[in-house]
């Protein structure tokens, strides 16, 4: 075989075998959709064995883990992606989502230190892409929620909020509720929670956004209405479903409702990285547990098992007898 056929030959085995990764991700993808984590690990896992240097597998593995509520190993693997490719706006906003979440799970001082680092990480994620909605959503609620010390403020958040207004004006009516409530003005941060609803293009999400805020206020009657409102956009039976379920959960408000939102959401092909499915299973189990439904219980933590064997709050439940 002549040189200049061999570096052909060559060209093309490497060109099928970052298509064929390129189509292992995609499938990954749908994997992380639908809450099939088992899978999706031991695939990316793989993957990784084959190419060290694959940053989208990397990022994918930290949005699992985060799923699976493993922060250490999140952060672990949005790093990698991150030093692996810099310019990414999608990387760095998941490494400060992880970074997060790790925040509100470990002592004051550790917090402290990661809170600026989620100030960075984020701030990093709006200079590559000053067009990205969820980046400056998240952004936005960080100045909202910390305190100055390290870096936050509602003025910043405000300022975020103007941004948003000229391609997601939805956003930014949610990032003024959320600067109105924490200055106590509940008035102005109603008005502006229905606001998102009237501009959003699913308004499903937007109506649990309210709903929560009337949790928080404890009007429990227009918070029961606001889900019911929510799910009733929801058409697809989508992330607003869980939610929804969750907002009830938590206020300990309309139980068979919340069984029935979650009930629609795992029946359907419609599910969301943001409320993966085996964490579904468990507080759908948690709750029949609590209504007396031993055997239903059961069959819940055992399919969230075997969907994500790792996840701890299943193994939990099952060691105590739900």
């Amino acid at each position: 075989m002549k040189p200049i056929c061999r570096i052909l030959q060559f060209s093309f085995l490497l060109c099928a075998m970052v298509t064929a990764h390129a189509d292992v991700l995609d499938s990954v993808r749908g994997d992380l959709e639908h809450g099939r984590a088992n899978q999706a690990l031991d695939t990316l896992s793989q993957v990784l064995a084959q190419q060290p240097q694959n940053a989208e597998a990397y990022n994918l593995q930290c949005r699992i883990y985060m799923q699976e509520e493993r922060w250490d190993n999140a952060v672990d693997a949005c790093k990698a992606a991150v030093r692996l490719v810099p310019g990414s706006s999608n990387y760095h906003l998941w490494l400060g989502r992880a970074l997060g979440e790790k925040a509100d799970r470990v002592s004051f001082i550790t917090a402290f230190k990661l809170a600026r680092q989620v100030r960075q990480e984020f701030g990093t994620a709006a200079r590559l892409d000053p067009h990205n909605a969820d980046t400056l959503s998240d952004l936005g609620e960080f100045y909202v929620d910390a305190p100055a010390i390290v870096g936050g403020g509602f003025d910043k958040a405000g300022v975020v909020a103007q941004q948003l207004d000229g391609f997601a004006p939805d956003r930014a009516h949610y990032i003024r509720a959320r600067i109105a409530e924490g200055q106590k003005d509940y008035a102005t941060a109603e008005q502006e929670y229905k606001a998102a609803i009237s501009g959003a293009k699913y308004p499903g999400d937007a109506w649990m956004d309210l709903a929560s805020f009337y949790r928080r206020r404890q009007r429990w009657d227009d918070m029961v209405q606001a889900v019911r409102s929510g799910s009733a956009t929801d058409t697809k039976h989508g992330v607003a479903l869980a939610d929804g379920a969750s907002v009830l959960i938590r206020a300990q408000r309309d139980l068979p409702l919340a069984r029935q939102l979650m009930e629609q959401y795992l029946a359907s092909p419609n599910k969301s990285e943001e409320a993966p499915a085996f964490r579904v299973h468990v507080q759908l189990g948690k709750l029949l547990a609590a209504l007396g439904n031993k055997q239903g219980a059961q069959q819940q933590i055992a399919a969230a098992q075997e969907l994500a064997r790792d996840y701890q709050p299943a193994t939990q439940a099952t060691n105590s007898g739900r």
